[in-house]
């Protein structure tokens, strides 16, 4: 087997359909222990409020990169009764006869504080292997989740878009999220030299040099982003049928000057910005301008109205077209089709909306996982769906029709 630090994901799979054959838990969340069966195209998850169905998926959100679909530090995953265990999750992946064993977990480690005996670090193992960097996760599978929280997407500040749409850029551009910390942590350590006064010229200008170059890679990747949605949007006629044609464009001041002009030029005019609000900023703090004020602005273009003027169900048939528009995407270009992961998706959507959206992820190559409180809402799937039904964290009953 090729070494795991050099495989890309077409040496490693090609084109072809990448599902979860099995999933294990111990102590996360509300499970001590957890091994489900799901080689299956559809996977649905149904019990009452509290079973336990989305700690399945931020199970398998964990391998998406970052803190997975509820952003929760990794202290808070432990199972709640025993905390001096240590997590892990074990997904066992499946590509025709190619299988990979990607394996997370938690170490804890001792830590000379009393209020914090020890401090958590997170661990990867593939094929048994372990590796220096999560990174590498973007090589073997992508994860995509849609879930209620995130219905309040065009409602809520900008920072939650950019996350929302950071993550779609991270899997094209593994390099993506190393650029924000780079450019986050210039911006931090300028803001402190500005507060105490103490930064000479040189010093500042090293770090706004810094901050420059990386905020221009930063815009032009999500612009990228933007035209290469926006073209999805616009080719795949189930967005102009049964879900809202969208319009993505970044709102931000770098954004249009790069549209118009070239990177060197608004590079330039960026770092004389900063240099220029080095007062305001020692004020205020953080940067006047930047990637880290940028917004996404979604306009449904059947109304010509911004998303945030669209009512609750359009809301939320908007972020399906953009998911459903990501994961084509991420097919089409890296062969690699993501695992879904569909929290509460279908419980408002109409009939036709419903068997609209299981026939587009049909045709779709990715592996769907759906929670909901009531099997009855897939009964279109009840000879493609594997069904486990959880109570208390509990499988009480499977069903498998194609056994």
């Amino acid at each position: 087997m090729q070494d795991n630090q050099t495989k890309s994901s077409q040496d490693i799979y090609g084109k072809a359909e990448i599902l979860i054959k099995e999933l294990g838990l111990s102590y996360f969340r509300s499970y001590e222990a957890l091994t489900l069966s799901c080689a299956a195209k559809f996977i649905v998850l149904n019990g009452q409020n509290g079973a336990g169905k989305t700690n399945i998926l931020e199970a398998i959100s964990l391998f998406g990169g970052g803190r997975g679909l509820r952003g929760a530090q990794l202290k808070n995953l432990g199972h709640v009764n025993h905390s001096d265990k240590n997590w892990g999750v074990r997904i066992h992946l499946q590509n025709g006869p190619l299988e990979t064993m990607l394996v997370t977990t938690v170490k804890k480690e001792p830590f000379d504080n009393p209020d914090t005996p020890y401090k958590e670090k997170k661990i990867l193992r593939i094929d048994g292997d372990l590796q220096r960097s999560q990174s590498i996760l973007n090589d073997y599978l992508s994860v995509l989740w849609l879930t209620p929280q995130m219905e309040r997407l065009f409602l809520d500040g900008s920072s939650e878009r950019r996350r929302f749409f950071d993550r779609f850029v991270f899997t094209f551009d593994s390099a993506h999220a190393g650029r924000i910390a780079r450019y986050e942590n210039a911006m931090r350590e300028r803001s402190r030299l500005l507060k105490d006064g103490r930064g000479d010229d040189h010093w500042l200008g090293a770090l706004e040099k810094n901050m420059a170059e990386t905020a221009i890679a930063i815009t032009a990747a999500r612009q990228e982003l933007c035209k290469k949605i926006n073209l999805v949007l616009t080719r795949h006629q189930a967005f102009k049928r049964d879900f809202p044609r969208l319009k993505i464009a970044l709102s931000d001041e770098l954004a249009h000057m790069l549209a118009q002009t070239n990177a060197l030029k608004t590079e330039q005019y960026f770092l004389k910005n900063l240099r220029e609000n080095r007062a305001f900023d020692a004020q205020y703090g953080g940067s006047k301008q930047g990637p880290h004020k940028c917004d996404f602005d979604v306009t449904h273009l059947d109304k010509n109205m911004p998303a945030p003027s669209c009512s609750t169900g359009e809301q939320k048939t908007m972020l399906i077209s953009l998911i459903l528009a990501q994961s084509s995407l991420i097919e089409e270009q890296r062969g690699l089709a993501p695992i879904l992961l569909l929290d509460d998706i279908v419980s408002h959507l109409d009939d036709k909306r419903r068997a609209s959206l299981f026939h587009y992820l049909d045709a779709l190559s990715s592996q769907c996982w759906f929670t909901s409180t009531s099997a009855d809402d897939f009964r279109a799937l009840s000879k493609k769906a594997l069904f486990y039904r959880l109570e208390n964290s509990q499988i009480i009953t499977k069903k498998d029709p194609r056994s």
